[in-house]
Formats: C-alpha cells, structure tokens, sequence
C-alpha cells in the first residue's frame, strides 16, 4: 500500500502540473484573443503548446521535481519547484525567441509572459495545496524501506534508536545481525549471525544493509558488501567517527581519501554567499527607502521629546570571525551607565514608553539595516551579543564562537523559535546557539526567506520575549 501510494502521488503531481501549465496556456490566449486556441484558425498554436509540454517535462526532471515527492523537506520541494521553473523559462526563451522565432507561429510577448507569470503563480498555490494535504497524511504515506543493522554495538544501537524516533526519514528496522546475541536486549530483534545476513535479506525483501561493524572488521565488511551488490541490496557502512560529536558531519572526497568536516556549511560556497548577499542589499534598500524613510522622522522627534540622550544607540559587538563592530538602534532606554553590561530585562525601568513599544515590534533594530548595506550585518544570521557577553559565555559554552562563523544578523532562527530576549541561565543561550549552529548547518535561500517572514509576523502580533 504504501508503494501505491507512493506512484499515486507521484502521478498526482505530475498530472497536475501539467494540467496547470495547460490551463494557463489556454486560458491566457482565451484572454488576449477572446476566442479558444483550439479554434481552426489558431491551429498553429498547438505545437507550441505541445513544445511548452515537452519543456517543462524536461525541466521537472533535470531539478528532480517528482522524486520522494512524501519524502522531501518542504523547503526543498520549493527549492526543487523554483529551479524547474526558472529552467522552463531559460529553455523556452531559448527555444521560442531564438530558435524557432516568434512570427512563425503568431505568438506575441506579451502571450509568452503573461502565460508563464499565470503558470507560476498557480503552480506554487498547487503545490502549497499538495504540502498541506501531505502534511496531514504523511505518516501513512511515507515511502518506508525496510533495513537490517549489521552489528549491535553501541553505534548499531544509536542508529536504531535514531531511525525509530525520526520514522520520516522512511526507514523500517527489522532487527540486528551479530556474533552476540547478548548485545540485543529488545526480543524478536537478533536475527542471527553476521554470516547468515545476506541469505535473510534475500529471502525476506530487505532493501537495505546499515553495517556498524567497527573497521577491525574490515574482511567481513567487504564480503558483505560485495555480496549485497550481487543481489540488488544497497549497501550503507556507517562508521564510528560520529563518537567525535553529536552533530551531523560532511564528508568531501579528496580523490580516494574522505575528509571529514564536523559539519556542513553552505556559506562556505561563493554562490551561496553571493545569493545571501545580493538578498542582503536588495532587501535594505526597500526598507530603508520605503519604511526607515518616513518612520525615522517620527521616531526621533518622540525618542527626543520623551527623554534626554542621542536618537541612536551605538553599541560594540561581536561580528562575523568575532571582529568587533558597531551596531546601530533606535535608542529605546534612559541614557543609563549599564547599557553596556546588563541585558534588558522584563519590566526594566531603563526602557522609555516609546522604548517598549518598539522594542516589543523590533522597530529598535531598523537602522541595522545601514549595518547590512556596510556589510558588518546580514539581514538573517545570529544575533550579536555585547562583547562583555561573547567573552563571558564563550568561557562558559563549548560551541558558543561556532556561531561568529556567520555574519550577524538582525532576526534569525533561534528568535523566530523563541530563543530571544533576556537570557537569564546558561542553558537558555545554550537554546539559543544550538538554534544558530542549525542555521549555520541548513542555510538556504528559501530558509532566509521563511525566517523574514515569520519575523515580520511576528512583529505585527507582537512576541512575548520582546522587551
């Protein structure tokens, strides 16, 4: 059942798309022209409908659009949606206006825009639709394969445990094959030795090995590999250098060699860099223009006319590779000797009228986007602490410097997770780095664009740990 559904829902959506990209090639003809394409005068329109088919087929399939359609993270079935669009539009530019020609088949630009800015908009509220209905029913519908462990050590057993408390990355533990059977403790999970693996998976429809088996072991690994690759079985050797830390790790091949990094870093790439801070300038700029350039004036006329003391509080903090630099507020407290040292906390008399108000819909960070168009801030990365802070808690948190790795940033994961405000124990900006390094590990485009918007939510209804 869970196959079907898996091929169901791969049709569905690749039926839909279609029938999408049509509707909107028929229906915005019907608008230009008042009249069906089908009609017996627009016969030459057709086989450009058919050449739009064919493009998106080839499109979808080059950005893996219809793979683990159950299986994907949402932010990266949009990412996979966004670059199968952009190469429809790339090969249809090519194909329409440079090598078949607009005159030959009659067909205007306008035809051509209007056709494909109507087939993306309704194919990102399709897919919106598949995400939530795929929500609700996920864990019926995942596409599970069922898996043995080779080796009932301590890693067979972290493994096992991991797969049963995450069930969507799909996998279905059957039970473990060791030399001792001592080393399950659960009932109805040893299977048998290390030897009788293979014959067990071929009779049983297995469709996966994980072998745990530590590398003194290494004879056995490689019968046990070989042997999986002549019966059709996938062969997955999970090795012990997961002991050096409990995060994932990122493994890049140097020829034969794999070199092994404590974690992913997508900033590391030029282009993820690039994309980050074009985003970065873009997105300044309107603000600054469109909101900063008529707030401004009526937040320093109140700022000044409420309390005594600059429109601005200028402040030195921590920034990306720990380099110190100056981070602009609208200035929300009492000119107060503390600012410096002690963190705003709930209720605190330092803070104006005005102050709360704007710290509590985060309007106090908006000339840090001056600092994001200088380039010492990023529109989304880690918040910056004071120096005095990054000192004290780097003492105090094994992987709090981790996270200068990163420009700083004016929101980021940990606040839209609630990570912000007063951190009064260790443990609470332990929360918090944790939320950054997972930033630091998963960035995307479309992960930006997620975290802006929730901060923006956020400000409208207001956050509870803002003051």
């Amino acid at each position: 059942m869970i196959n079907r559904h898996t091929t169901f829902f791969k049709a569905l959506n690749l039926v839909v798309d279609y029938l999408v990209l049509n509707i909107s090639l028929i229906a915005t003809y019907y608008i230009e022209n008042s009249t069906s394409i089908l009609a017996g005068s627009n016969k030459k329109y057709l086989p450009i409908v058919l050449v739009f088919n064919l493009i998106w087929m080839l499109s979808a399939n080059i950005a893996k659009l219809y793979f683990d359609v159950l299986n994907k993270d949402s932010i990266i079935t949009f990412r996979n949606v966004i670059n199968a669009y952009f190469l429809f539009i790339s090969f249809i530019c090519f194909t329409i206006l440079i090598l078949i020609g607009t005159e030959a088949y009659f067909i205007t630009r306008q035809y051509l825009f209007y056709s494909l800015a109507l087939f993306g908009s309704l194919l990102g509220f399709w897919k919106v639709i598949f995400l939530l209905i795929r929500k609700r029913q996920r864990a019926s519908l995942m596409d599970t394969r069922r898996a043995v462990i080779v080796g009932a050590g301590r890693t067979g057993q972290d493994l096992h445990e991991y797969l049963l408390k995450n069930w969507d990355t799909g996998y279905r533990v059957v039970g473990f094959f060791d030399d001792e059977p001592s080393n399950v403790s659960e009932a109805g999970l040893y299977l048998g030795d290390v030897k009788h693996c293979i014959t067990y998976v071929k009779h049983n429809k297995i469709t996966e090995i994980f072998c745990t088996l530590p590398v003194s072991e290494a004879k056995t690994i490689k019968k046990l590999m070989l042997d999986a690759d002549k019966n059709l079985i996938r062969f997955k050797s999970v090795p012990e250098y997961y002991d050096y830390g409990n995060k994932p790790v990122y493994i890049k091949s140097f020829g034969q060699i794999p070199v092994i990094s404590v974690r992913a870093e997508p900033l590391e790439s030029l282009l993820n860099r690039s994309i980050k801070r074009t985003f970065d300038i873009a997105f300044s700029l309107f603000v600054i223009v469109f909101i900063f350039s008529w707030l401004f004036p009526i937040l320093a006329l109140i700022i000044k006319l409420e309390s005594k003391g600059p429109v601005f509080f200028i402040q030195t903090r921590s920034g990306h590779n720990n380099e110190p630099f100056n981070c602009y507020k609208f200035r929300s407290m009492y000119v107060n000797g503390d600012a410096d040292k002690r963190q705003a906390t709930r209720n605190d008399r330092r803070v104006t009228k005005l102050g709360a108000f704007i710290r509590r819909t985060s309007l106090d960070e908006l000339p840090q986007f001056f600092n994001v168009l200088i380039g010492n801030m990023s529109v989304v990365g880690p918040r910056p602490h004071m120096i005095t802070h990054t000192e004290e808690y780097s003492e105090l948190i094994d992987m709090f410097m981790v996270r200068h790795f990163l420009k700083p940033g004016i929101t980021g994961w940990a606040q839209i997770k609630g990570f912000r405000g007063e951190t009064k124990t260790v443990d609470d900006m332990n929360q918090r780095v944790e939320a950054d390094l997972w930033y630091l590990e998963n960035w995307s485009f479309l992960l930006d664009l997620k975290i802006v918007f929730l901060t923006v939510r956020n400000s409208l209804v207001g956050d509870e740990n803002a003051f």
